[in-house]
């Protein structure tokens, strides 16, 4: 945002941001590698020692060279890249999530979500707030609600907002500050909550990091139902919108830092990662440089700006982590920066493959809509509810005339269960399609998998069909295409069968591949469960109503 002249508002908050060094030569001793669940084997040093700037579209590594046996006991499979890929006749599209039309969800209503003692100072319109600023929407299984976590006041204190089915929220009086819903009523910034299940003690349930600007740093906090909160620690030195993630997958609290580029690129991310979270405390340049906006991503016309990465959220969905990249594209004086959000996904928690840079969840290009200036996301990144996924983002009002934020609020966008890419035999009109053999089909690289039921998400106006290879690449007896049932119709669940064989036990732990074969349909997903009920074992995200822990398991 440009500033008036007079006094800043970093200033009015005394902010006294520590300074971010560069990584310098790191002499880190090399260790053992570490295997992933899936199959990947991590490089040694962990995390990557990278020198910035980091500008340049990247390939994971484990796409350039994927594992030799592909392990699938976690979560369902996603086609989001070409890592479950060996060869492909099939159209990856990617999807949008949809705003839901009760949008806002949340407003600034009450008297200390209007509080804006800077632009009282400085003589300028205040903004209102009641939005996530990364902060947090959790299902918390212990009392069956939705919680959400925002900025109350810009820039002012935390909040908490509950709601039974994540669409009508209510502002609960509670005993921090009487009379109002606030559970942290100290000045913040960026600030991110996280619902840990895996919490060995219950009194850590919620883990709270939270950027204090007279500090420099995050303050760390721990509590039982995210209400009463007790201090933990402080990290090392980062900068303003730096925010903090569970990775359950090897066991680690990821922080993803602002950095400043002083070659021109100003914004991009720094990493740093623990084990144990109320002890997480680094020095100036043990945070590796990690990941910034690249020559792919996209200008606005209007702005004509290089993109930058204003921040990255990231949660662990089913058998990947699913990232949500705040994209800044320029600011004018008239319009307060019109940040959208694109999506990536890893399968190791720091390299991302970002095949797609389109807005996942764009900006409104409606001056006077909820949504018109900014758009940023959640902690936890999204929900599960029912077949649809539920996306919370802030949205900035703006002022129009001004680069002010105006009144910020949180909406919700929404998403078929898997639905952020698709394999199809429907081309779009006009891009050229390869057809090998008289069939429209993908075929996995080799896998193990456990469980003896496949499920597939598909709409199938048509049918799938799906046929197991050994690992020779011959069809195994009974698993054929021509004798698969047929799958047809719009399920997120479609159970896979086969004529003459009720399971697939006898193949459990084998080395596979799978062939689907589509006709006029869109595979999301598959996964092989241990029961009829279909669980994938995989990680819902910031949960659900049908998933009390976090997971989906029987």
């Amino acid at each position: 945002m440009f500033e008036p002249s007079g006094v800043s508002r970093r200033a009015f908050l005394k902010a006294a941001v520590a300074g971010v060094a560069l990584p310098s030569a790191l002499r880190a001793q090399p260790a053992p590698r570490e295997t992933l669940y899936n199959g990947i084997v991590l490089p040694s040093p962990w995390p990557p020692r990278r020198v910035p700037p980091l500008f340049a579209p990247e390939k994971p590594p484990y796409l350039a060279a994927p594992p030799a046996v592909i392990n699938i006991e976690t979560g369902r499979q996603l086609f989001v890249d070409d890592f479950l890929i060996e060869e492909s006749s099939l159209h990856r599209a990617f999807h949008q999530a949809t705003y839901h039309p009760a949008n806002p969800v949340l407003t600034p209503e009450e008297p200390w979500e209007t509080r804006d003692p800077h632009a009282i100072n400085t003589k300028i319109q205040p903004s209102q707030s009641a939005m996530v600023f990364s902060d947090g929407v959790f299902f918390d299984p212990a009392d069956r609600l939705f919680k959400m976590f925002y900025m109350a006041g810009y820039q002012q204190s935390t909040a908490l907002a509950t709601s039974r089915d994540g669409i009508t929220w209510q502002k609960p009086r509670l005993p921090i500050v009487p009379g109002t819903n606030i559970v942290s009523p100290a000045p913040r910034d960026s600030n991110t909550v996280w619902l840990d299940h895996e919490s060995p003690s219950r009194d850590s349930r919620y883990k709270m990091a939270s950027y204090i600007m007279s500090e420099g740093a995050l303050r760390l906090s721990e509590s039982a139902d995210g209400i009463r909160w007790r201090t933990v620690g402080r990290t090392g030195p980062c900068g303003d919108r730096s925010t903090m993630f569970r990775n359950p997958f090897r066991k680690r609290w990821s922080f993803s830092l602002r950095a400043d580029d002083p070659s021109g690129i100003k914004r991009y991310r720094r990493y740093f990662e623990s084990a144990d979270f109320a002890t997480t405390k680094w020095s100036a340049d043990e945070p590796v440089s990690w990941i910034g906006a690249d020559s792919a991503d996209l200008r606005r016309a209007d702005l004509n700006a290089a993109p930058e990465l204003y921040n990255l959220d990231a949660t662990p969905y089913e058998s990947v982590m699913l990232g949500l990249f705040t994209i800044f594209r320029g600011e004018q004086r008239t319009r307060e920066k019109p940040n959208d959000l694109c999506i990536g996904f890893s399968r190791d928690g720091f390299h991302w493959d970002r095949s797609w840079r389109d807005p996942f969840i764009s900006v409104s290009e409606r001056q006077g809509d909820w949504n018109w200036a900014n758009v940023q996301s959640a902690g936890g990144c999204c929900l599960i509810a029912g077949d649809r996924l539920y996306f919370y983002v802030s949205g900035r009002q703006g002022i129009p005339g001004t680069d002010l934020p105006g009144k910020c609020s949180t909406g919700l966008a929404t998403l078929r269960r898997d639905g952020f890419a698709s394999l199809t035999d429907v081309w779009p009109a006009g891009m050229p399609r390869e057809i090998r053999g008289d069939r429209s089909s993908v075929v996995t690289r080799p896998m193990k998998f456990r469980g003896g039921h496949l499920f597939v998400n598909a709409d199938a106006q048509g049918e799938v069909r799906v046929e197991i290879l050994d690992a020779g690449g011959k069809v195994i007896a009974g698993h054929s295409a021509v004798q698969c049932e047929p799958v047809r119709g719009d399920s997120t669940k479609h159970r896979v069968q086969w004529q003459s064989a009720a399971t697939l036990q006898e193949l459990s732990g084998q080395t596979v591949r799978f062939r689907f074969v589509l006709t006029r349909s869109r595979l999301f997903s598959f996964w092989v469960a241990d029961s009829e009920a279909g669980r994938s074992r995989g990680y819902a995200a910031a949960g659900g109503p049908d998933y009390p822990n976090g997971h989906d398991r029987d």
